[in-house]
């Protein structure tokens, strides 16, 4: 178990056991977006699928010591690491979230942004970041900050959405300042120090629906409200003969991770890489 009071000096552990950082900056997220997501994501498709194809890529590439999920909402991620033996502490500045991760039962949660907490050089022995690159203005300055506090071959574990011509409403929504193709995010994360472990798409066949549900009505000036109840629609699992040709398309991508094999092409972009020090 991680030891906080040893990696960083702006923490202090509050009454609830959930440390807060003595600084609070501001964050590119909406403000009630983990308790949105918190209504979603169990019974959601394509959060348990975005789950499992990380808890097959820290299988293949599994990281040294402790992983810390920095920005991970409610811990829906956080609670699957741990339960597949993983040591996990999760990094969530939305009070929120950092509150229901703790009542779903983690023990190391910390309430803050990765600056704030500011963690100690080579502290760090892996890190996840599962779409929370696209809320930072800068990813390259952001990749550069997470490099020096990894230990020495600390791996990162990344996923983002997936192609600019995607982006939407629910892109400008959720406060994303970009979309990614892994050829974009491999040459990013080389530029600040990373060598690339393993890299792919998933959800591959997620593009044509974005692409006519959401991105051509965003351009023609369509809009739609961000009802919870359409979110939670466009997530549930499809019925009969969708709902089985969904799970095998799934499934497969998950057989194809298992064994090492790229995905061609998907709403979304996976990558694994290790700081090189």
């Amino acid at each position: 178990m991680a030891k906080i009071n040893d990696i960083s000096q702006n923490l202090e552990c509050g009454q609830s056991d959930i440390w807060f950082a003595k600084t609070r900056s501001e964050i590119s997220y909406p403000e009630n977006g983990n308790q949105w997501c918190l209504q979603v994501e169990e019974n959601s498709f394509w959060f348990n699928h975005r789950r499992n194809c990380i808890l097959e890529a820290v299988r293949l590439y599994p990281p040294g010591d402790t992983l810390f999920d920095i920005g991970g909402g409610n811990g829906y991620v956080s609670l699957a690491l741990r339960d597949m033996g993983i040591d996990t502490v999760l990094v969530e500045p939305g009070i929120e979230g950092a509150t229901n991760a703790h009542n779903r039962g983690l023990k190391q949660v910390i309430c803050s942004t990765l600056e704030d907490a500011d963690f100690k050089p080579n502290s760090i022995p892996a890190i996840g970041m599962f779409d929370l690159l696209e809320h930072t203005e800068d990813d390259v300055a952001f990749l550069r900050t997470i490099n020096p506090l990894l230990a020495p071959n600390g791996r990162v574990y990344i996923t983002v959405p997936a192609y600019n011509f995607l982006y939407s409403f629910e892109d400008k929504r959720s406060r994303h300042y970009r979309r990614y193709t892994t050829a974009s995010l491999v040459k990013k994360l080389e530029s600040t120090g990373f060598e690339i472990e393993f890299k792919t798409y998933i959800f591959s066949l997620l593009p044509v629906p974005i692409f006519f549900f959401r991105t051509i009505p965003t351009r023609i000036g369509l809009r739609r409200k961000s009802e919870l109840k359409r979110i939670q629609k466009e997530h549930r699992q499809p019925a009969k003969w969708a709902g089985w040709f969904l799970n095998k398309v799934l499934d497969r991508e998950i057989r194809a991770l298992r064994n090492k094999r790229t995905i061609p092409f998907g709403g979304s972009c996976l990558v694994v890489a290790r700081a090189s020090k």
